[in-house]
């Protein structure tokens, strides 16, 4: 089992930056990692995945080119670069671990979550 907690998030002018950290209690290069956001009202979706070695990364059309997830499995930790945000970037963002080998972008394929951390990009 592992235990995820993000951090990083916070206010940022349209255009700006941030990243966001996830530190796992456990081994993460057992586990595919992923980052996913909700925004009000809406449903959880996938926002980028990496595999278990780092060498495999996805991401959500809307982030690609913007957005850059890694790992270091050293430091048991998962980054989420962000750059360019947008007020539609706008969520909390969570980060899970998935203990299988495929790479999902579904939610309910992840076993594990963190508590979530906001994200609000102002216009």
């Amino acid at each position: 089992q592992v235990q995820l907690v993000e951090s990083g998030g916070g206010l940022v002018q349209a255009g700006g930056s941030l990243r966001l950290s996830c530190a796992a209690s456990g081994r993460t290069f057992s586990y595919v990692m992923g980052w996913f956001r909700q925004a009000p009202g809406k449903d959880r979706e996938f926002v980028a995945g990496i595999s278990r070695s780092g060498g495999i990364r996805d991401y959500a059309d809307s982030v690609k080119g913007r957005f850059t997830i890694s790992r270091d499995n050293v430091k048991n930790t998962v980054y989420l670069q962000m750059n360019s945000l947008e007020p539609e970037d706008t969520a909390v963002y969570y980060c899970a671990a998935d203990s299988s080998w495929a790479m999902y972008k579904s939610p309910s394929e992840f076993d594990y979550w963190g508590q979530g951390t906001q994200v609000t990009v102002s216009s």
